[in-house]
């Protein structure tokens, strides 16, 4: 008995059209893929573009490779930058402090060589009357002195001369000192004694502090007195009886008499 196939559903599909089929789902997902532009046409192959998918992806690569790089040398530059204004700080302060220490240094000279002219200064004497000269000698014999000697040294100075302290001291004694008339005692800073006697007046008090030149009184013919002059003397102590020459006690401290 023979059989017979019927046609319609129950027939087997072409082999070669599913293969075709095959292959163009192919293409057309690699198409989409962007691998492939297109098998279909040799012709459209060769006009297609010569950079293909696989190119673009390694030119993203070095376009990356070179942010990555453009990057890297930004922040070594930025480094090197911030390491270069590090530096200038440095040095900066490094200057300033030196300037700093100059500046000291020289505040320091200025205060020493301050110090030292005053301590020259204070140490100085000067004569009791400016220009004037010794009239009448130490220990000069005599009637017009009690002693019989003079005790001290007469400087000329007409009536109304300033009179100078001739060195650093404090004021001990001012007022009337019978034979002497007006006076001043002045405590100097070695501990001897300096009197001026025979003034109009005094100009300083007992327990100022006097500095060499600085005028303690006016001259006069007061006392026991022939005439305008000042009478100085130099002691070693406060009383009467401890006085020394004069004119060598001045030049003793660098006063030309």
């Amino acid at each position: 008995m023979a059989f017979t196939r019927p046609t319609g559903k129950h027939r087997r599909p072409n082999r070669r059209a599913a293969r075709t089929g095959a292959g163009l789902a192919g293409v057309a997902a690699l198409t989409t893929t962007g691998v492939v532009t297109t098998l279909a046409s040799p012709a459209a192959a060769a006009e297609a573009p010569a950079h293909t998918g696989f190119t673009e992806a390694i030119v993203i690569g070095h376009s990356l490779a070179d942010r990555i790089g453009d990057q890297a040398a930004a922040q070594r530059l930025a480094a090197e930058d911030a390491a270069a204004e590090q530096a200038a700080v440095e040095a900066a302060r490094l200057q300033a402090a030196e300037a700093k220490r100059e500046a000291e240094k020289r505040r320091a000279e200025k205060v020493r060589a301050a110090r030292a002219a005053e301590r020259e200064r204070l140490n100085r004497y000067v004569l009791p009357v400016e220009g004037s000269y010794v009239s009448t000698g130490y220990q000069t014999g005599g009637s017009l002195w009690s002693s019989g000697s003079h005790s001290g040294v007469d400087f000329h100075a007409p009536a109304g001369s300033p009179v100078r302290a001739v060195g650093a001291g404090t004021v001990v004694e001012t007022g009337w000192g019978g034979a002497y008339g007006n006076e001043v005692v002045i405590k100097m800073h070695d501990g001897t004694y300096t009197q001026y006697g025979h003034l109009a007046s005094a100009t300083v008090s007992v327990g100022q502090t006097v500095t060499p030149g600085q005028q303690i009184a006016v001259s006069g013919s007061t006392g026991n007195s022939t005439g305008p002059h000042l009478h100085f003397e130099a002691r070693s102590g406060a009383d009467y009886g401890t006085d020394m020459d004069p004119v060598a006690y001045l030049r003793g401290h660098g006063v030309d008499v």
